[in-house]
């Protein structure tokens, strides 16, 4: 459907409220001003009387001749020009209508006369004053003649409306044009952003409203292009955890291929190839958990256990490793039977990543503590504490995202790409529970996932916006 403009339709709107504004006004102010002329016209003509009535009398006085005769021509010409008739009258003078006989009565009568009388001609206003001795005087003027008095009245009321609509379609326009300026150069920014460029900023002019749209565009760009920085840098750092156990097994394949392995070094060799596919493996698994989760389609079974039997089966498996790697594990694991309902498996790859990421950053015979046990009533915790470099207050507020922490020590010490702690927080989320980093006893980095002793039943969770992960 085809939508006009704002920069049409705001000027084009302003001008019909005005319009009906001044429809509504003319409405009003047509009665009023048509009853001030008429109430206008009604006193004029009653102070018209008082002074005929006093002329006749001051006229009566003088004697018959030219003094007198141009006296009463000035009073008819004066009347004249107000458009009045004018009438003496006695008991027995036949008046024409719209007078009656009851008028003359009246006036003759010593009383003055204020009224309104119609017939097929129209309306009449009618003043009647008394002259003495049974004698009086009857004015008769139409009622057109107010509405001539209003007319100045009307055409001024319609040149100011007309004015007043004039300066409505005016504004309309100059504030369409201030409005829909920025709002257009926020539609191009949005424009340009998606089709990837980032370094588009709007100026922050305009009304309130407008300007803060300005701002959180120029927050957006911000904000992709960290967001895509990241993802870059994740990228590279993926590509090179995958590429790093990816050159040693074709390096030991192109080894025994050729030849160049003796028969004594290939179970040696075969052993290495094992070994880094099985890294390789692991490294992969993780992406695509990392990847379900932020889609929110990752699998969770809740079960009964005993996470006594699930800590010490953990426990023995990594002080294995932990003895292979020359560091010294610490068992801290509650041998106490608790009865949880959870995912087995979802505890399990939390605390296999939690433990990769200590050995891979903690040297030769320092300590790495594994503890499984109760927390507070509801819970029970996953910890890792290694005695490796720690982390500074910036790095525990990033640890979970993906490759933060490679980004900033890569080069300076050990480090991996971020990929198990971040699946490690996504999946305490997934568990109903949380992830946390901090400073540990032993001097290192301190890494625990808090989760809930009883485990909804599966359902499927909200998605986040654009399925963006944490």
């Amino acid at each position: 459907m085809s939508r006009g403009s704002l920069a049409r339709r705001l000027p084009l709107a302003m001008a019909a409220v005005a319009a009906v504004a001044v429809l509504i006004a003319a409405l009003v102010a047509w009665p009023l001003l048509t009853r001030a002329a008429e109430s206008n016209a009604r006193a004029t003509l009653s102070r018209t009387a008082d002074l005929t009535a006093e002329l006749l009398q001051r006229t009566a006085e003088l004697p018959f001749g030219g003094g007198r005769r141009v006296a009463e021509q000035r009073l008819e010409a004066l009347l004249e020009l107000q458009q009045v008739r004018y009438g003496i009258v006695t008991p027995a003078t036949e008046v024409p209508a719209p007078l009656t006989p009851a008028d003359a009565a009246t006036v003759t009568s010593g009383a003055s006369l204020s009224d309104r009388r119609s017939d097929a001609a129209g309306t009449w206003f009618v003043e009647g004053r008394p002259l003495g001795d049974g004698v009086g005087v009857l004015l008769l003027q139409p009622s057109s003649a107010a509405q001539e008095l209003s007319g100045p009245a009307l055409a001024r009321l319609l040149l100011a409306l007309a004015l007043g609509l004039t300066v409505a379609v005016v504004v309309g326009v100059l504030l369409a044009r201030r409005i829909t300026r920025p709002l257009g150069q926020a539609a191009g920014a949005a424009t340009a952003m998606a089709a990837g460029n980032r370094d588009v900023r709007v100026d922050t002019d305009g009304p309130q409203e407008v300007a803060d749209l300005a701002v959180a565009l120029n927050g957006l760009a911000a904000n992709l292009a960290e967001s895509e920085g990241r993802q870059r840098e994740f990228l590279l750092t993926v590509s090179h955890e995958l590429r790093t156990p990816l050159t040693s097994i074709k390096g030991y394949a192109e080894a025994l291929a050729d030849g160049v392995v003796a028969a004594p070094d290939v179970p040696v060799a075969a052993g290495v190839v094992r070994s880094e596919a099985d890294h390789l493996d692991r490294l992969v698994a993780d992406l695509l958990d990392l990847a379900r989760l932020g889609a929110v389609d990752v699998a969770v079974t809740p079960v009964d256990l005993d996470l006594a039997v699930l800590g010490a089966e953990a426990a023995s498996a990594w002080a294995a490793r932990a003895g292979r790697a020359g560091v010294r594990f610490v068992d801290e694991v509650d041998r106490t039977a608790l009865a949880v309902r959870t995912d087995p498996v979802r505890v399990r790859q939390i605390v296999d990543n939690l433990m990769e990421n200590a050995l891979r950053v903690t040297g030769d015979d320092a300590p790495v503590v594994l503890r499984i046990g109760a927390h507070a009533p509801g819970w029970f915790e996953v910890e890792v504490r290694d005695g490796g470099p720690g982390l500074t207050d910036d790095d525990r507020r990033v640890a979970f995202e993906p490759g933060e922490l490679y980004a900033r020590y890569r080069g300076v010490r050990k480090v991996g790409s971020g990929v198990g702690l971040a699946l490690v927080a996504r999946l305490a989320e997934r568990l109903g529970g949380r992830a946390e980093a901090g400073i540990a006893a032993e001097g290192g980095a301190a890494f625990r996932a808090l989760l809930p002793t009883v485990l909804a039943e599966p359902s499927v969770p909200a998605p986040r916006p654009g399925g963006a992960t944490r």
